[in-house]
């Protein structure tokens, strides 16, 4: 089983960058596909970026391309997620999350690993 660390969630000004970072255990990082999403309230959980295995592919959606960077260094079996010029409708509880194939993750049904979430909060 893979157990996922997520953190650097906090309170940032519309605008702003936050960086957030997951670890993983229990199994060989850089195996697997793995990505971010997130939750905001009275929303359904929504993809917000993937990696494949290498980190030579990676997929977003429209409402955060050119703004989000995913990144992963799979010798610290670490994935990042590099936000920038965030927008209050960027605020969410944020999921890292790891499939078991080599795969691009895109939705909910594609992963087989949850982090338990860090809460981004951007202010106007």
């Amino acid at each position: 089983q893979v157990q996922l660390v997520g953190s650097g969630g906090g309170l940032v000004q519309a605008g702003g960058s936050l960086r957030l970072s997951c670890v993983a255990s229990g199994r060989a990082f850089g195996t697997y596909a793995m990505a971010w999403f997130r939750q905001a309230p009275g929303k359904e959980r929504e993809f917000v970026g993937g990696i494949s295995w290498t980190g030579s592919s990676t997929d977003y959606p429209s409402s955060v391309k050119g703004r989000f960077t995913i990144s992963r260094d799979n010798a610290k079996n670490t994935l990042y997620l590099q936000m920038n010029s965030l927008q209050p409708d960027d605020t969410a509880v944020y999921y890292c999350a790891a499939g078991e194939g080599l795969r691009l993750l895109r939705t909910i049904h594609d992963v087989a690993y949850w982090g338990e979430g860090t809460l981004v909060t951007v202010s106007s």
